[in-house]
């Protein structure tokens, strides 16, 4: 009978842990692990979907808090005039980063490497400046959110409800991850990361698929926004500038590029790293940085990698015994 990896009990205990977040919080009255977690959940489902494009599409978008922010600002603006469906600004929210991401990707998906990180940046900091420009929903100071997204059922004025929303949000993006990457859709993607001239030359239309991609990872971004925005209260440009997008890049190299629960581990170390810190010190980017350098120099596929090398391992020491189990027992 083939045992269990140490990465399926590894993540069943995460998201068995993760569930039982409110319940500790109630009992220890903690009501900023409650915000806390919140947040880092809000980021893991950013960093997921980056990871989609990133890890196993190898396009290294450098603007992605774009979709983020588009995201915020959709429950923001419509907040603003009286309108607090939830459905109805997720609705929006996905048209929005659906055309932004179709419009932006096909100009983007023409170059490579660092012309398309620099693309992707340019793109979002276009956005940053015309959200600072529309002073009549707050410009630079952004936007104080008046009505919580209510969905008819449940309302996310709730802290609870909120953190429940988005842990099956991030169950869910996980779940469609790892279908989609065993999928036709993602072995191409994988192909088009590991070697393109050779897809195309096998027949697939690699920027179908790439952009496919690419607006599918803008529309899971921008959910990510929708709950920030309600998390926080608040919407502002802060929310698309170029240093959270650079966040949600080391929160998926250190949690481990092309893993399906490496987003997850990367941006609940990186936040829960930050807060220790800081309360240990104020210099504490000068202690963070060198240790997420020295865990990307020793960890190819970052945190969650180690896991996963530890199973491989441990699977070639059974296949090993089994061999030899074999051979002794044959006459």
């Amino acid at each position: 009978m083939r045992t269990r990896s140490i990465a399926f009990w590894f993540n069943a205990a995460l998201l068995a842990l993760l569930t039982l977040v409110p319940l500790y919080a109630s009992l220890a009255s903690e009501p900023f692990l409650m915000t806390f977690m919140s947040r880092v959940l809000v980021f893991a489902i950013a960093a997921i979907s980056l990871n989609m494009i990133l890890g196993y599409g190898g396009m290294v978008s450098f603007g992605h808090a774009l979709y983020m922010g588009l995201g915020a600002y959709c429950v923001g603006i419509m907040a603003s005039h009286g309108v607090n469906n939830g459905w109805l600004q997720v609705i929006v929210m996905m048209l929005a980063c659906a055309l932004v991401g179709l419009l932006t990707g096909l100009i983007s998906l023409r170059t490579t490497g660092i012309a398309f990180i620099m693309i992707t940046l340019a793109f979002a900091q276009m956005f940053y400046y015309l959200f600072v420009s529309l002073k009549p929903y707050g410009g630079d100071d952004g936007l104080s959110l008046e009505q919580r997204s209510n969905f008819t059922l449940f309302d996310l004025s709730s802290p609870t409800v909120l953190y429940y929303v988005a842990l099956l949000a991030v169950v869910s993006s996980l779940y469609v991850c790892a279908r989609t990457v065993d999928a036709r859709f993602g072995m191409v993607l994988r192909g088009c990361r590991l070697n393109e001239r050779r897809m195309k030359a096998l027949g697939f239309s690699t920027t179908r698929y790439k952009l496919l991609a690419y607006v599918w990872s803008c529309m899971l971004c921008g959910m990510s926004g929708v709950l920030y925005a309600n998390l926080t209260g608040f919407t502002s440009p802060a929310y698309l500038a170029w240093t959270i997008s650079g966040e949600l890049i080391v929160m998926v190299v250190l949690g481990g590029m092309g893993t399906i629960f490496g987003p997850l581990v990367g941006a609940l170390t990186l936040l829960v790293s930050e807060e220790i810190l800081k309360a240990m010190t104020d210099h504490w980017m000068a202690i963070l940085g060198p240790l997420i350098v020295l865990i990307v120099l020793t960890a190819k596929r970052g945190l969650y990698g180690y896991l996963l090398d530890w199973d491989k391992a441990r699977s070639r020491r059974e296949a090993l015994w089994a061999t030899r189990n074999e051979d002794g027992g044959k006459p």
